[in-house]
């Protein structure tokens, strides 16, 4: 792999871009664990809590 090419196409996006990637991809995981932890489903939310704590984080 060519560590150049790799650099070269980071560094050509902006500060502000790089932010608001960022912002919308905290905003989407926010709006994904809010979406399921309230979720009115117990399905959903059940399923969802699950898999927190299959993956080894505890949540209670």
């Amino acid at each position: 792999m060519n560590t150049s090419a790799v650099s070269t196409g980071v560094s050509s996006i902006s500060l502000s871009q790089r932010l608001v990637a960022g912002a919308l991809a905290l905003l989407l995981g926010l709006t994904l664990l809010v979406g399921t932890g309230f979720a009115g489903d117990f399905r959903l939310h059940n399923g969802a809590h699950d898999t927190r704590h299959a993956m080894g984080f505890p949540c209670h």
